[in-house]
C-alpha cells in the first residue's frame, strides 16, 4: 500500500514539473522559418514592396551566388573572420585571468572592480577614434575596439562565477592543504565554467556587432565595409546578403559554443 502511494506521489510530481522540461523542436523551428521566407518572396513577387526597398530572398541569394562565384564575398567574410578570431581571443584569455584575479583576491577586487564599474558603460565603439589616432587606421585599432568590448562581459562574468563557488568545497580544499593556484584550477574554474561560457556567447554577439561598426568607419574589407558601400550604392541585395552572412555566423558561433559547452560541462543537462 505504502508502495504504491510513493509511486503516485512521483507521478503527480512528475506530472506537476513536466512544464519546466526543455524541448527541442527542430521542426516547428524550420516550418516556421520556411514560412517566412515564403511570405517574404510573395510580398516581392506581387510587388507590394519595391524591391529597392525589400528584394526577394531568391534575388537576395542569386547575388549572393554571383559573389561567390567571383570570391568577393569570400574576401570580405576572410578580413571580417581575421579581425573577429584576434579580438575575442585575446579578449577572453585576458578577461578569464582578469575575472579570476577580481574574484579570488580581495585586494585585486577593491582595485579593479570601480575601474570596471567606471570603464564598462563607455561605448566602445565612441572610443574607436582615439583608437585609430593612438593606433593608426590599420589593424590594430579595429581589433582593439573588438577586444575592449568582449574584455567586460568576460571578466564580469567570470568574476560572477569565481564569487559563486561553492564555499564549502574551497575550505575542505583548504583543510587538506591545496594550494591557491590547485584550488583555482580545480575548485574555482569548474565552478565558473556555466558563467564563462555565458561570457563566450555574449561576447561573440558584441564582437560581431562591433567589426561592422568598426568597419563601417575606417575599413577597406569587411562585412561592414561591403553593408555600408552597398547602402551608399543603393545596392540593397548586396546589403541584405551581407546581412544574411552576419546571421549566419551568429548561429555559427553560437552552434560552436554550444558544442563547446557540452563537451567541457558534461554535468549541465
Amino acid at each position: 500500500m505504502s508502495r504504491d502511494r510513493h509511486s503516485m506521489a512521483e507521478t503527480v510530481v512528475q506530472d506537476k514539473t513536466a512544464f519546466m522540461v526543455r524541448r527541442e523542436h527542430r521542426l516547428i523551428s524550420l516550418i516556421f522559418i520556411l514560412c517566412l521566407f515564403g511570405v517574404w518572396e510573395l510580398i516581392a513577387r506581387l510587388g507590394l514592396v519595391s524591391p529597392l526597398f525589400l528584394p526577394a530572398p531568391s534575388a537576395i541569394l542569386v547575388t549572393g551566388y554571383k559573389m561567390a562565384l567571383s570570391g568577393e564575398i569570400f574576401h570580405h567574410i576572410g578580413a571580417s573572420l581575421w579581425r573577429i578570431f584576434w579580438g575575442f581571443s585575446c579578449a577572453v584569455i585576458i578577461g578569464t585571468f582578469v575575472g579570476i584575479l577580481l574574484g579570488f583576491f580581495s585586494v585585486a577586487e577593491s582595485i579593479g572592480n570601480p575601474i570596471i564599474a567606471s570603464t564598462y558603460p563607455i561605448p566602445k565603439i565612441a572610443i574607436l577614434p582615439l583608437l585609430i589616432l593612438w593606433l593608426g587606421i590599420g589593424e590594430y585599432s579595429k581589433i582593439t575596439v573588438i577586444g575592449l568590448g568582449v574584455f567586460f562581459p568576460m571578466v564580469i562574468n567570470v568574476y560572477t562565477g569565481v564569487r559563486n563557488a561553492d564555499p564549502v568545497l574551497i575550505k575542505a580544499a583548504i583543510s587538506l592543504g591545496s594550494s591557491p593556484q590547485r584550488i583555482i584550477r580545480k575548485v574555482i574554474l569548474p565552478s565558473a565554467l556555466p558563467m564563462i561560457f555565458a561570457g563566450l556567447k555574449l561576447g561573440i554577439g558584441i564582437a560581431l556587432l562591433l567589426v561592422v561598426a568598426a568597419e563601417m568607419i575606417a575599413a577597406d574589407a569587411g562585412i561592414g565595409f561591403l553593408i555600408l558601400t552597398s547602402a551608399d550604392l543603393m545596392q540593397t541585395t548586396k546589403l541584405m546578403f551581407g546581412i544574411s552572412i552576419l546571421s549566419m555566423l551568429g548561429l555559427i558561433f553560437s552552434w560552436l559554443i554550444d558544442k563547446l559547452e557540452r563537451l567541457c560541462i558534461p554535468w549541465k543537462k
